[in-house]
């Protein structure tokens, strides 16, 4: 099937001890990535930036930041054939995340609990373990 359109997504990866930190929005069933949307003219470090703070409450340390991959899957809760195109980057941040605006919770999450994220989260989440970056807890 043809894609219809794509959602343009910039998202931060932090990992601590073998799990991602991810966000579930307000209403939402799934968790993400910390990150969101692009706004028009925007770079990718410029949008991991501005959706951090709003999701998170911290400050992206933008010199640090290292992109990981694009990712690009179904998006969650639309029609068949609209994507979700996601920027992953790592960065440095200064303070302790804390939900956000639209944020209802935070959890880290590491490979065994996989099925609680988006399918192009998922994704993200095997490219991780694939690279040694993660693992899975015996």
């Amino acid at each position: 099937m043809a894609s219809v359109g794509f959602i343009d997504r910039v998202a931060l990866l932090n990992i601590r001890a073998g799990e991602v930190l991810t966000a579930r929005s307000t209403g939402n069933n799934v968790f993400y990535l910390p990150g969101g949307k692009r706004e028009p003219g925007e770079s990718d470090v410029d949008t991991l930036r501005r959706e951090v703070m709003e999701e998170l409450g911290v400050t992206v340390r933008v010199e640090s930041a290292q992109r990981f991959g694009v990712f690009e899957a179904q998006a969650h809760g639309f029609p068949p054939g609209v994507l979700v195109r996601t920027a992953c980057y790592t960065a440095e941040f200064a303070g302790e995340p804390v939900p956000q605006g639209e944020i209802a919770e935070l959890r880290w999450i590491g490979p065994t609990g996989r099925d609680l994220l988006s399918v192009a989260d998922g994704l993200i989440m095997d490219e991780l373990v694939a690279s040694g970056l993660m693992w899975s807890r015996p």
